[in-house]
């Protein structure tokens, strides 16, 4: 177990690294100047040039990375070129809204899918399966913006039950604020409910072939007892697996329901930051959302550990 720990860790570090320079190379490479953007095309020579050095723009790149990189060890992100404000201060104002989206979205996820894709399992080729396989179809195929227009003209707009978009900040209270995240969350989970309910309903599948099930049978359990105390845990890995990259895909990807809904996400700070050319922001949130996907990541190897105890001894 130790072995595979560790050989997991190292393979973190190793990601990070690579990761860190990736993003510094390609952002460092895209046209634009920030310190001309800022000023305009009619500035002058001299004074882009003194922005250039009061935003350390003049520094050798291998400086400027080196730099960044302890910084963010030690928690400073830099100072925005736009706002001229911390970075770690503007990420984390917006984490508030992004991360808790992020596991609502996937809890509802998670709620919907691995009950769903247990009873599509348990009756394959009936017609529960197929409905459930037909509408599982749906999800994937229509795109989560689609949905939350939807559920804004429903819920928001006719029934007026949501509000259409905004959000009115956690010191508005918990209920305030879940209320504002509802739909945004409802719209994110549904075509990644219906991601992790095939997989959960193919794993399920082929697990109920083993010899171990028809043995739990044979001893008394019924099927759907069968299913949940043996079949259920040795499913997982493919689960656990998919639910990892969706965390990270709610977080990081959710930039079109933000600007849907207009909440004060990262995505929203991406965006805002990519079109001003601030070069600091847009690489300490980036960095931030690979950090987050390859921690997500680990977390689930360690949680292999887990659910297959073959992987807990150290040969």
């Amino acid at each position: 177990m130790i072995q595979f720990v560790m050989r997991r860790f190292l393979s973190l570090i190793a990601a990070l690294a690579v990761s860190s320079v990736v993003i510094f190379l390609v952002i460092e490479v895209a046209p634009g100047d920030p310190a001309s953007f800022m000023l305009g095309i009619n500035a002058q020579p001299d004074t882009v040039a003194a922005l250039r050095a009061e935003l350390g723009l003049d520094q050798p790149k291998l400086q400027r990375y080196v730099s960044w990189v302890l910084g963010m060890l030690q928690g400073d992100f830099g100072i925005s070129y736009t706002y001229r404000a911390p970075v770690g201060q503007m990420i984390a104002d917006r984490l508030w809204v992004s991360l808790p989206l992020a596991i609502y979205a996937l809890a509802l996820s998670t709620l919907i899918a691995i009950p769903v894709g247990a009873y599509a399992a348990a009756r394959r080729g009936r017609a529960g399966d197929m409905m459930v396989m037909g509408a599982t179809q749906l999800g994937v195929a229509v795109p989560n913006f689609w949905f939350a227009m939807l559920l804004v003209l429903m819920f928001a707009i006719k029934l007026q039950w949501f509000s259409a978009g905004g959000f009115p900040g956690w010191e508005a209270g918990l209920g305030q604020g879940i209320m504002a995240l509802s739909l945004p969350a409802i719209a994110l989970a549904l075509p990644q409910a219906a991601i992790l309910a095939r997989i959960m309903r193919s794993a399920l599948l082929d697990v109920l072939g083993e010899d171990y099930m028809r043995t739990a049978r044979a001893k008394g359990l019924s099927r759907p007892r069968a299913i949940w105390r043996h079949g259920m845990r040795n499913a997982m890995i493919p689960v656990l697996t998919i639910l990892g990259l969706q965390f990270s895909f709610l977080l990081a990807g959710a930039i079109i329901i933000e600007q849907v809904f207009y909440l004060p996400g990262l995505g929203r700070l991406v965006f805002q930051a990519i079109t001003q050319r601030d070069l600091i922001v847009v690489e300490s949130v980036v960095m931030l959302l690979v950090f987050t996907v390859i921690m997500v990541n680990f977390l689930v190897d360690l949680a292999y550990l887990w659910v297959d105890p073959r992987l807990r001894g150290d040969g």
